[in-house]
């Protein structure tokens, strides 16, 4: 890849990630309005947080994909705010460009565009579990109802693409050596720059990828359960969340 190729790349991931970066701010700005509605998003999360370590429990007490399956729920996929790792893609976007690679640039368009689509279900979901009463008691039959109700099957499916998309891209960031020791050396300079989250993020990724080997397994079988997950919730099974762990 030449240098003008390379540079058009940067500048694309460069204008996703602004665009997601915002749509993840306005939303985030929309959910913690008042502490009410800050409360019951967190309900929300907790719970959804909780179904993905049930639904991939296997994976969580594996040896080799234990750590990739806790920086899905933790970083990609849960509860956790994500406002000031953002607020610090934000602010020193333009020196990201210039320091990163296109691929780990990618990489954190991917996770930001993922975390705006998730503000914009979770921001749906939480509404009609208020308009149901359940948002203080949610439990399988009253999220599964909800699900359904919300309906935005297509970007349900986007979001799934979107976890495997982040997660192909952080596999393909673990091979890069050179990446290993940029991250080690920027880890006390992040965090004197008020820059710690955006620094951990990309580190627990990085680490928690590199010690699997190849992730190609790992994304499948979370994947083909999501995918899974999604058909039976809308089709109204019973126990749609019955385990997977034998898929």
């Amino acid at each position: 890849m030449d240098d003008s190729t390379a540079s058009a790349e940067k500048r694309q991931h460069a204008e996703a990630l602004r665009r997601h970066l915002q749509a993840a701010k306005h939303l985030r700005q929309q959910a913690n309005f008042d502490p009410t509605a800050a409360r019951e998003r967190l309900y929300l999360r907790e719970w959804q947080a909780g179904r993905l370590a049930r639904t991939h429990a296997d994976l969580l007490a594996s040896a080799r994909f234990g750590p990739a399956a806790q920086f899905f729920i933790s970083d990609l996929y849960g509860p956790k705010d994500f406002s000031s790792r953002d607020e610090e893609v934000e602010r020193i976007l333009p020196l990201l460009i210039k320091m990163l690679p296109a691929s780990a640039l990618r990489t954190i368009a991917l996770a930001v565009e993922l975390d705006a689509l998730t503000e914009e279900l979770d921001a749906a979901m939480v509404a009609e579990l208020c308009r149901a009463g359940r948002i203080e008691q949610i439990g399988q039959d009253a999220y599964a109802a909800a699900y359904r109700a919300v309906a935005c099957e297509t970007e349900r499916q986007r979001q799934i693409a979107l976890i495997r998309a982040t997660g192909e891209a952080l596999d393909k960031l673990a091979t890069k050596p050179l990446l290993s020791s940029l991250l080690r050396l920027m880890r006390r300079p992040s965090q004197l720059a008020g820059l710690g989250d955006l620094h951990q993020f990309l580190e627990r990724g990085f680490n928690a990828f590199r010690g699997m080997g190849s992730a190609s397994d790992f994304l499948e079988i979370i994947d083909r359960r999501e995918k899974a997950l999604l058909a039976r919730l809308f089709a109204d099974e019973a126990d749609p969340f019955r385990s997977e762990e034998s898929s």
